[in-house]
C-alpha cells in the first residue's frame, strides 16, 4: 500500500505544485541569509524573523482589513528584528550564534503572549478571502495537462520570489554593490580600506534579510495557511538556513536546496493516509535536511569574515 500510494503521490501535479510553494517560501528567508552572510554576519534568527512577521501580517492586515499593509507590516517586523540582530552583532561585537538563538526564542514567547493578550485566549480566526495572498492563474497557460497547475497556477509570492532570487543573483555578482558586500564578508580591513563602509553594508544586509524572512512569514500566514497559529513556522527558518549551507552561499545553488527540502515538506503532507505514522512523516524535511548537509557541509567553505565582528584599523 506504502509504494501505491507514494507513486500516486510523486505522479499528481498537487505534489509539484505543493513542492513549488513550500520551496519558495523557504527561498525568501534563505535568500535573506545568503545577503546576511555574505556580508560577514551570521544569521540564524530567520525563524523568529518569519514568525513575528507572520504574526504581525495577520494582526495589522485584520486590524487595517487590507492585505497589501498586512504584508508591509509583515516585513517591517521582521527588519525591526533583523535591526536588532544587526545592532548586537555589528555594534555591541556579540557572539552573533547566540544572539540570533535568542532572537528566536523571544520571539516565539512574543508571539504567544501577545496572541494571548489580543485574542483573550480564543486564537485568530481564519482570515477572509479579500485578506489573503491570491494565487496567480495564468489563463490557458493554467490548463497545461501536469505542467499548468504546477507553474502557471501558483500564489503571487511564489513569482516574486522568483524575481528576488533573479534581482539578489543579479546584485551579487554582476553589480559593483554585490562587489562589495562579497568584499565586505571575505576581507573587511581591505574593503575598508577601498573606501566601502563595512557597518553601513552589513547592517543593510541584515536587514534586507529581516524583510525577506517578513515576507516568508506573510506567505505563510495570509497565503499558504490563511490564520496565524502558535509556533506556526516550525522550523521553517532553520530549514531555510541549512539550504542557504546547502546551496554553499550562493542565490542559486540555495534555490535548488529549497526546491528539495520543499519535496520533503510537500511528500509529508500528502503521504498522510499511506499508513506510515503523520509523526512519522512529519519529521521528512527534517531528515531530509540532515542527510543533506552530511553530504555537503564538510566542502562548503562559509565567508572568510563570516562570523567574525569588524574592528577597524585591525587585521
Amino acid at each position: 500500500m506504502f509504494f501505491q500510494v507514494l507513486f500516486r503521490v510523486l505522479t499528481s501535479s498537487d505534489l509539484w505544485q505543493a513542492t513549488l510553494q513550500f520551496g519558495a517560501l523557504l527561498l525568501l528567508p534563505a535568500l535573506g541569509g545568503v545577503l546576511s552572510e555574505r556580508s560577514g554576519v551570521v544569521n540564524i534568527a530567520m525563524e523568529g524573523m518569519m514568525l513575528v512577521g507572520a504574526y504581525a501580517g495577520v494582526m495589522v492586515a485584520l486590524s487595517t482589513n487590507n492585505l497589501l499593509v498586512g504584508v508591509l507590516g509583515a516585513m517591517i517586523a521582521g527588519g525591526l528584528m533583523a535591526l536588532i540582530h544587526a545592532v548586537i552583532s555589528i555594534n555591541f561585537k556579540a557572539n552573533q550564534i547566540v544572539s540570533g538563538i535568542a532572537i528566536n526564542i523571544a520571539a516565539l514567547g512574543l508571539t504567544n503572549y501577545l496572541l494571548l493578550v489580543q485574542t483573550s485566549g480564543q486564537g485568530v480566526r481564519s482570515l477572509a478571502s479579500n485578506l489573503r495572498l491570491p494565487v496567480i492563474t495564468w489563463g490557458p497557460l493554467a490548463n497545461i495537462p501536469f505542467l499548468g497547475p504546477i507553474l502557471f497556477q501558483q500564489n503571487i509570492i511564489f513569482y516574486i520570489a522568483l524575481l528576488i532570487l533573479a534581482g539578489i543573483q543579479f546584485l551579487l555578482f554582476r553589480t559593483n554593490i554585490g562587489l562589495r558586500i562579497r568584499a565586505v564578508g571575505e576581507h573587511p580591513q581591505a574593503a575598508d580600506t577601498a573606501g566601502v563602509n563595512v557597518r553601513l553594508v552589513r547592517y543593510l544586509c541584515v536587514i534586507s534579510s529581516g524583510l525577506l524572512s517578513g515576507l516568508a512569514g506573510a506567505f505563510l500566514a495570509l497565503g499558504i495557511n490563511g490564520i496565524f497559529n502558535s509556533n506556526m513556522t516550525a522550523g521553517a527558518g532553520y530549514i531555510a538556513l541549512a539550504a542557504m549551507i546547502f546551496g554553499k552561499y550562493t542565490p542559486l545553488g540555495t534555490a535548488l536546496a529549497c526546491l528539495i527540502f520543499g519535496l520533503g515538506e510537500a511528500l509529508a503532507v500528502r503521504m498522510q493516509d499511506s499508513g506510515v505514522s503523520p509523526y512519522l512523516l512529519s519529521t521528512i524535511p527534517y531528515i531530509l535536511t540532515l542527510i543533506a548537509l552530511v553530504g555537503v557541509v564538510g566542502r562548503t567553505i562559509a565567508p572568510a569574515a563570516d562570523g567574525i565582528p569588524y574592528e577597524p584599523g585591525t587585521e
